[in-house]
């Protein structure tokens, strides 16, 4: 057993032997004791070892062959490699950049210092020392210079007197005052026949060492005794001489006429020729142009007026306007806030503000000219007011329109009526035509309304003609107005009240705008005015905002409307009020037809008052001219009224039932009355003064006689659309047998058109076939041809007699032609 155990004691010791070979095999264990050494990475050694041969290493791959090796033994070429340094070959670039930093020298910066000046300086030279030399001795660089303040020997005196020196200004030589006796050379001039005359030198300036301000005084008092511009000052391009053009002040001077007008035209032209291909550079040729239309002129060289021509300011007026027409921009020009004057802007930003600032001032110097001229009543006043009227035409958009439209109506405030006066309609009209924003037609309806009112109803009836061709008609639909409000119809408003707080009344009800909160309201709000900004850049039309230009255009003209109507006397204008009525009725409210029509009643009866008035004290010769209206006006007022009355229900008016029997008694009794009327067929006489007006043709009440209107009348009486509403047989027999009567002393234009109407009722109403008849036959009591009731004049009593005189006894063919016509009528 022992010797079992020993040789497993022994197995064990040779395992334990085999394992720790093993492990020394994979890792080497330093001695204990020994230092540990660090690795060193290649980029941070200082020194490469230069690789070398060990003793009895095979020589056999060096390419050197014995001749060689015996030659560079021979002659000791390999001489120089003994005397390398190997430390320094061996060396890497970082550790020679480190020993170049080392070793580079400091360049020392001058170092001035601003003590005073010391007398007994040399006394103490080591406070005058400075430390630089020091300094670069402990870096090791003893070879650097060293400098101090005075080491050039000089002293404080001499450096002060050196900085004195450089101050003084240098001494002028005499020498060179002989060289220069004459001063610069004037420009020359060119004569006509094409050569240069030179004007010689002007004086030399005198050369003064001390440089007084006296002396300087008097050369510039030489100077200008010899330049006129200097003295008397520089002229700008407005009234100066500038680009080979007289100046303005020349040429008005001209004593010549001919030669006045000829080159104040070619001036002109030129100006206006390059101001409209230019206009951002030509503000300074619009000022001038402008001087050009002043009555007086004064200019820095000539401080006396000069009184300029009127044919060269009437062609300075027309050549502006036809300048501005091309010039002036799309849109209105507004003045600047004091914050976008403060902001800095680009330099083409600035370029174009100083052009429409300035652009703006010229307009206004000429729009006040043109203003002077107006209220002055000069030669030129009708120049001015055609080209306040183009203006107003054609720049409606620009700014100072308000004083344009001013002084248009202003000149239609008059009660005679003329070429100029028709000339300032005829824009009004072409503003309204063209108007579709709806805000220029409202400026001109305010200063209308205002204008009539303070002349008491005391201008040209043509002046409410104007009035008729308002874009109301088509465009403003939806809405009713009354002279004190405007409404609009059920579904037109589309807009749901809000509280103060901007929450709808009706929160739970359908249909109410939803709670919102306060930021919320805040981001509508700004949105809101982002689109605002929106659709002013895409420069659409808001039709919101027509419309409600349009409503308070359409409240003004009803407002001056009914002012007329309730004159307490009939005045010019009530033909035109009552035409305007008559055009937009669609747009009066319905609720206001009752009071609208006893207002046209009493004015029916109130001119039948007038007239019978008139007639008893017609011979006295103290009647006022203004409250003396002829009869054929009066008669024309009634039968106006009542033709505005039937017009009213002919619209909207059909679904009311109103009775307008009054109106149509009133009409059965006028014409009675035209029958021995001379002026029926006749213009009124505002239009017949001037006949070819145009304005008055567009009216169709001023242009049309006073039997146009009657059967105007007679056609809404008779021919209405239902049959619910047809006249009953007693009224058509009544005016029928009265209309017959007074074709016996018609004229024979009015006759023909009465009998054609007559037997239009004969056609349409059955009854009346018996009045035909000459046999003898039954009827109700006797025809009373005196009561203006056509329902007790009983006209079935009587026969259309009338038609047999006329037939045979009226001069006229066609009246004789028309009577046998109507008195054979057959019904088929």
């Amino acid at each position: 057993m022992p010797k079992d155990r020993q040789g497993i004691a022994e197995k064990a010791h040779m395992k334990r032997g085999l394992n720790h070979n093993a492990s020394t095999k994979r890792r080497k264990i330093p001695p204990k004791g020994a230092p540990a050494s660090k690795k060193i990475k290649a980029s941070e050694r200082t020194y490469i070892p230069i690789p070398h041969l060990e003793d009895g290493s095979d020589t056999d791959d060096n390419n050197l062959d014995e001749d060689d090796v015996t030659f560079f033994t021979s002659n000791n070429a390999g001489s120089f490699l003994e005397t390398l340094d190997a430390r320094a070959i061996s060396r890497t670039k970082k550790e020679q950049h480190r020993l170049h930093k080392l070793q580079k020298p400091v360049r020392v910066k001058r170092q001035y210092d601003d003590l005073p000046p010391v007398e007994d300086h040399e006394s103490d030279p080591d406070n005058w020392s400075s430390d630089i030399e020091q300094n670069i001795s402990d870096h090791g660089e003893n070879d650097a210079p060293s400098r101090s303040d005075h080491d050039d020997g000089t002293t404080g005196d001499e450096s002060q007197q050196e900085q004195v020196y450089e101050k003084l200004p240098r001494v002028r030589r005499p020498s060179w005052d002989t060289e220069q006796k004459v001063g610069p050379a004037r420009l020359p001039i060119k004569l006509p026949d094409g050569t240069l005359k030179h004007r010689g030198h002007l004086p030399a300036r005198v050369a003064s060492s001390s440089g007084s301000e006296g002396d300087a005084s008097e050369i510039e008092e030489d100077w200008a005794k010899d330049d006129p511009r200097k003295r008397a000052g520089v002229e700008d391009i407005a009234t100066g001489a500038r680009f080979g053009r007289p100046a303005v002040v020349d040429v008005i001077s001209n004593k010549s006429r001919k030669s006045r007008i000829q080159s104040a035209k070619e001036q002109l032209a030129g100006i206006c020729q390059e101001v409209v291909a230019d206009p951002e550079n030509g503000l300074g040729l619009l000022r001038r142009l402008h001087t050009f239309s002043l009555a007086t002129i004064t200019t820095p060289s000539h401080p006396d007026p000069v009184p300029n021509d009127p044919i060269i300011r009437k062609l300075a007026l027309l050549s502006q306007l036809a300048v501005f027409n091309d010039i002036i921009p799309g849109y209105r020009i507004r003045p600047l806030t004091d914050h976008e004057k403060a902001e800095k802007v680009s330099q083409m930003v600035a370029r174009t503000r100083e052009y429409e600032q300035g652009l703006v001032a010229v307009y206004q110097n000429y729009l006040q000219t043109l203003e002077k001229e107006l209220k002055a009543k000069s030669e030129l006043a009708d120049t001015a007011l055609q080209c306040m009227c183009t203006l107003l035409t054609e720049a409606t958009h620009f700014n100072f329109r308000a004083n344009v439209m001013s002084a248009v109506v202003g000149r239609l405030s008059r009660r005679s009526w003329d070429s100029n006066s028709e000339l300032c309609l005829n824009s009004l009209i072409t503003v309204f035509r063209n108007d579709r924003t709806g805000a220029a037609s409202l400026e001109i309806m305010r200063l209308m309304n205002r204008m009539i009112k303070e002349r008491h109803f005391r201008v040209h009836p043509n002046t409410l003609s104007c009035l008729l061709h308002l874009r109301l008609r088509n465009e403003l639909s939806g809405v009713r107005a009354s002279g004190d409000k405007v409404s609009l119809e059920d579904g037109d408003s589309g807009k749901t009240p809000f509280d103060k707080h901007g929450r709808g009344k009706r929160r739970g009800k359908e249909g109410s705008a939803p709670y919102l909160s306060k930021k919320a309201r805040k981001v509508l709000k700004e949105k809101k005015e982002i689109e605002k900004e929106m659709q002013e850049a895409a420069a659409e039309v808001d039709k919101e905002e027509r419309a409600k230009q349009q409503t308070e255009t359409l409240k003004l003209l009803f407002v001056l409307y009914f002012r007329i109507l309730k004159t307490p006397r009939p005045t010019p204008l009530l033909p035109g009020a009552l035409e305007g009525l008559s055009r937009f009725a669609h747009l009066v409210n319905i609720d206001f037809f009752g009071d609208l029509l006893s207002v046209l009643k009493d004015l029916v009866q109130r001119s039948n008052e007038h007239s019978a008035e008139a007639a008893m004290v017609s011979d006295e010769d103290n009647q006022p001219e203004e409250q003396a209206l002829p009869d054929s006006e009066h008669l024309r007022h009634r039968l106006l009224c009542i033709l505005t009355a039937f017009e009213l229900l002919s619209g909207q008016g059909e679904a009311l039932n109103i009775d307008l029997k009054d109106f149509i008694n009133h009409l059965y009794a006028i014409i009675l009355e035209l029958a021995i009327s001379p002026d029926i067929e006749n213009l009124p006489s505002a239009v017949g003064k001037n006949g070819a007006s145009p304005s008055a043709r567009s009216s169709k009440v001023s242009s049309k006689s006073t039997a146009d209107l009657l059967f105007r009348t007679l056609s809404l009486v008779f021919n209405t659309r239902t049959s619910a509403t047809n006249s009953p047989p007693w009224r058509t027999a009544a005016f029928a047998k009265r209309l017959l009567v007074s074709c016996l002393s018609w004229p024979p234009a009015t006759v023909c058109r009465t009998i054609e109407f007559v037997g239009t009722l004969v056609a349409k109403e059955p009854r009346l076939e018996a009045l035909l008849c000459t046999d003898d036959r039954t009827a109700d009591g006797v025809y009373r041809a005196d009561i203006h009731d056509p329902q007790l004049a009983n006209a079935f009593g009587s026969s259309f007699w009338e038609l047999k005189m006329l037939e045979s006894n009226h001069w006229d063919q066609n009246v004789r032609l028309e009577a046998r016509k109507l008195a054979s009528f057959v019904r088929s």
